[in-house]
């Protein structure tokens, strides 16, 4: 049978893992500047912990794992399993005896989970970063696969507005080290709670907001149309209709909703949030065409309750490539109140494709190996190996063609392995001490001592 890969997944060269790489080191980088610590989680997580947590579109998502304990189950509980799985195949169908648990859909409920079982040995204000992969059942396309590479920082234990502007630095300086220009987005969902109790739908909150945070890709009257289907009245959707006109000046689209939020306590709490993580930012320098107030950004995660951020590339065609906000009750879910958090997520697969339309990596973020030994067998081969090591020990590549084949064939294969230096220890070379080697990129070749060349 032919191989081929499962759905929305990758193989990735030396190449890509070499660019990849490039970029995490970066990250984590930036990440341990800031004061954040590593922390990793299991793969799958008991169903009951991911479910309910992202909102109706994100739990049909989940890749639910089938109960493996089938094989051990009791004659008749294997029966009602069976059964039980049969059924879903004819149509979709809940069962706890049929899966009880799912491959994690973020790193972020999974480092609440971690936080609400441990609470009583973190220090807080705790600061983890994480840099792992996650899986969502999700529709293919360009930049979003079923499984992907997360890179998430998060702070809990603060409720402190400063967290909001450090994060946004954080942003900024990755972003710039990577040399891919971004614009952050910024909401509060006080203010889209006060935006829904402006309109009289607080009790539609949360389908005012899935609706909303599609706007980019169905544009105004997709999300009209999707209001009323959830159905939201006219009316109401008229009194919004200012959310699709906003000026450039965030601070005067701030202004603007201080006027429809008179009396309306949710929504000041929030302008008054974003308008201190603006000022602040701008403060520290901030261009404010880097930050912008997006008055449409909802980002459909039930579990923000302030800050919410998205980040999109300025010169690339492509959806957001990093996002976050502030969750300050996803622990009490697990028993555990009173404990705020906010993350931000980088989004490996999506910044790795911007750059490379955009050309940004550089020539060491590839893997390369320095210098390929040609195999001239006998004594010399044992010299070679001999040099190799020397090489290797100290950091550089090196590596030994492993037949005597004719010299050609060996140039060949250097240069289709990107090798930068074709070597030869021929015995001309042991006699006098010297090694020749060709520089395969410049066509250069020259003789050198052997102390020079390990110099």
């Amino acid at each position: 049978m032919k191989p081929s890969l499962a759905k929305g997944t990758r193989d990735f060269t030396a190449q890509e893992v070499s660019r990849r790489k490039y970029i995490i080191n970066i990250l984590q980088n930036n990440f341990e500047l800031f004061g954040f610590q590593p922390l990793e989680t299991p793969s799958f997580e008991n169903l009951s912990t991911l479910t309910g947590k992202y909102g109706e579109e994100g739990d049909r998502l989940i890749f639910k794992i089938l109960n493996s304990s089938i094989n051990e189950a009791k004659d008749d509980k294997k029966h009602q399993m069976l059964n039980d799985f049969q059924r879903a195949l004819e149509k979709p169908f809940s069962s706890e005896s049929l899966t009880d648990k799912a491959l994690r859909y973020d790193l972020t409920v999974p480092f609440a989970r971690f936080v609400a079982m441990n609470h009583g040995k973190l220090t807080f204000p705790f600061k983890r970063f994480q840099i792992q992969p996650v899986w969502r059942a999700d529709r293919p396309q360009k930049g979003r696969y079923r499984e992907f590479y997360q890179c998430d920082a998060d702070v809990v234990g603060s409720e402190s507005l400063l967290q909001e502007v450090d994060l946004v630095q954080l942003y900024l300086k990755s972003f710039a080290d990577l040399k891919v220009p971004v614009t952050i987005h910024m909401n509060n969902r006080k203010i889209l709670s006060g935006l829904a109790e402006y309109a009289g739908i607080t009790d539609k909150l949360i389908d005012f907001t899935v609706a909303l945070d599609k706007l980019d890709k169905i544009g105004k009257e997709g999300v009209v149309k999707e209001l009323l289907e959830r159905e939201i009245s006219q009316e109401s959707i008229d009194k919004l209709d200012f959310l699709f006109s906003q000026s450039d000046d965030a601070l005067e689209n701030l202004l603007q909703l201080k006027e429809k939020f008179a009396g309306n306590e949710i929504g000041l709490q929030g302008v008054e949030e974003l308008e201190f993580v603006l000022t602040q930012s701008m403060n520290l320098g901030v261009d404010m065409q880097n930050l912008v107030f997006n008055i449409t950004l909802a980002r459909g995660l039930d579990y923000y309750t302030g800050a919410i951020f998205e980040v999109k590339a300025d010169e690339v065609a492509m959806g957001s490539i990093g996002g976050g906000g502030r969750y300050d009750n996803l622990t009490e879910v697990f028993g555990v109140k009173n404990i705020p958090g906010i993350g931000i997520s980088f989004g490996l697969d999506r910044i790795y494709l911007v750059m490379e339309e955009l050309n940004l990596f550089p020539e060491e973020a590839s893997s390369k190996i320095e210098y390929l030994f040609a195999n001239f067998g006998g004594e010399e081969t044992i010299e070679a190996l001999k040099l190799i090591m020397q090489l290797r020990s100290k950091g550089i590549s090196a590596e030994l063609y492993p037949e005597n084949a004719k010299i050609n064939k060996q140039f060949t294969y250097a240069e289709k392995k990107g090798i930068k230096h074709l070597v030869f220890l021929g015995e001309e070379e042991i006699k006098n001490g010297t090694v020749t080697f060709k520089d395969l990129e410049a066509g250069e070749q020259k003789t050198v001592s052997l102390d020079e060349f390990l110099g």
